[in-house]
């Protein structure tokens, strides 16, 4: 047997231990509570897992967090449930778990970078346990969803859920933004079910849905100057090209061009963002690998995985997170018609922030190893996320990470996204530890992964944290570069 057949078996392994737990509450009539966290990987979790206890006839809760803490913990407690399941966060919080939760039967179902270990009885699962990167081979929507199969093989209809969690948590690093690994094997799980089919095609956000000009002013990653946020000025480039955006009076979506004229708009947009100073390398990120949601309706948002992926995301950042799980659940009813909404109201606060960020370049500040973007109480914690990862892949270097913060004044907090690019990971970046390691000194919590990572830091030691942050970065990299 391979290394990486062994790694599958034990983490197979240790998601059946799971699910036999659950099986076992659910059928002695328990109540089971469902923590989950608020991004597009978590309500695709929760969904899974929530749809898997709704066809057992389980009593269970599902509830969003933005982060685990002893208020979190305390409430759940008060709930008096006969197991607890925490999807998409977890791993990082092992120490508030072990402490608070410890008479608790409970299962983590994560794939950030454990810190610590869990006590005994809790059942945790994490591909990281196994030697499998949870940053690019399986989300947290993905490792419920292994439970969801092992709880019962008819689960394999949730396959695409956790593909579009997995989307949605960026895990698309393969080539051709595909997703790889274990990812890959729920995508063929997904495909043999008859709900998803993969095609290669320009990446652009309502490809399903918009008409080009809107596809085209909504793309934000990477954010183009002059295009991005500009519908009449799409409009005008797509016209400049012979590319009719209307078909009699039915406006066109990128669906609807034909072969030539998706390449004539590629090389277009290639030699544009390469007056506007963007490596070759960018322009290639707006072509890749589509996951098209076959069983879904065309001109919704559900039918691309990634454009499901944001409404999941803008329902959970929007503090509609409900809406999401819903979704996912099944409901093509009210909750799409509310999230789609929902949705809409997300594309504007996004577009409004990144135009507010790029109006001062002070609002970007660049120090020796690392770029701060300074959100203060302008931008919304629960967006900052969002904004730190379309800023990645737009900056002037792309050889130093991104740390963007918002503050929550009522919490007397600063929250804190850091993103950084894979040639960086490779060089021996890792942005989870040093988060940790500066949220701690700092009297916060960080963690996360590789590649992306967060944290919670006082307000009053922000700027100590950001020294310190820059300071690690500087020698993480260095570390690296001597061992080599």
């Amino acid at each position: 047997m391979t290394v990486e057949k062994e790694r599958l078996e034990a983490l197979a392994n240790s998601a059946s231990e799971a699910a036999n737990l659950i099986l076992k509450h659910a059928g002695n009539g328990g109540f089971i509570h469902v923590v989950s966290h608020l991004d597009a990987d978590g309500l695709a979790a929760a969904g899974v897992i929530a749809k898997a206890l709704a066809r057992l006839d389980a009593a269970f809760r599902i509830r969003v967090e933005r982060w685990i803490d002893q208020e979190v913990t305390a409430s759940i407690i008060a709930d008096k449930p006969s197991l607890i399941v925490f999807t998409d966060f977890g791993s990082g919080d092992l120490d508030i778990l072990n402490t608070q939760l410890s008479n608790q039967r409970l299962i983590i179902l994560d794939h950030h970078q454990p810190v610590g270990e869990a006590n005994s009885p809790f059942i945790h699962v994490n591909p990281h346990l196994h030697g499998i990167d949870g940053s690019r081979d399986l989300s947290g929507a993905g490792t419920a969803y292994l439970v969801a199969k092992a709880i019962d093989k008819a689960n394999v209809d949730l396959a695409h859920v956790a593909v579009v969690g997995a989307l949605g948590d960026l895990q698309d690093k393969h080539e051709q933004r595909k997703l790889g690994s274990v990812n890959e094997t729920i995508v063929e799980d997904a495909v043999q079910a008859g709900f998803l089919k993969i095609e290669t095609d320009l990446l652009f956000f309502g490809r399903e849905t918009r008409p080009i000009h809107k596809a085209l002013a909504c793309t934000t990653n990477p954010f183009i100057s002059g295009i991005s946020g500009e519908e009449d000025k799409s409009l005008a480039f797509l016209v400049s090209l012979g590319i009719t955006p209307k078909h009699g009076d039915k406006w066109r979506a990128l669906r609807d061009l034909s072969q030539d004229e998706k390449k004539k708009l590629f090389s277009a947009l290639a030699d544009y963002m390469a007056s506007k100073g963007f490596a070759s390398s960018t322009a290639e990120n707006l072509i890749g690998s589509v996951y098209t949601l076959t069983r879904e309706e065309p001109w919704t948002p559900l039918r691309d995985a990634r454009e499901y992926s944001v409404l999941l995301n803008a329902t959970g950042r929007m503090d509609r997170p409900s809406l999401g799980v819903s979704v996912c659940m099944g409901d093509r009813g009210p909750a799409l018609e509310q999230a789609t909404n929902v949705l809409e109201e997300y594309r504007r606060t996004i577009m409004k922030h990144l135009s507010w960020l790029m109006e001062e370049p002070g609002r970007i500040e660049e120090l020796n190893s690392i770029y701060v973007v300074r959100g203060g109480g302008v931008i919304n914690d629960k967006i900052i996320g969002t904004l730190s990862s379309i800023l990645s892949t737009n900056l002037p270097k792309p050889d130093k990470p991104i740390i963007a913060y918002s503050t929550v004044s009522e919490d007397e907090l600063a929250k804190v996204s850091a993103r950084a690019i894979d040639q960086l990971i490779s060089k021996g970046l890792n942005l989870g530890e040093i988060l940790r390691v500066a949220a701690e000194k700092c009297s916060g919590r960080g963690g996360g992964h590789n590649i992306a990572a967060g944290a919670q830091v006082p307000i009053r030691d922000l700027e100590s944290f950001i020294r310190l942050v820059d300071e690690l970065v500087k020698k993480q990299l260095e570390s690296a570069s001597v061992g080599s």
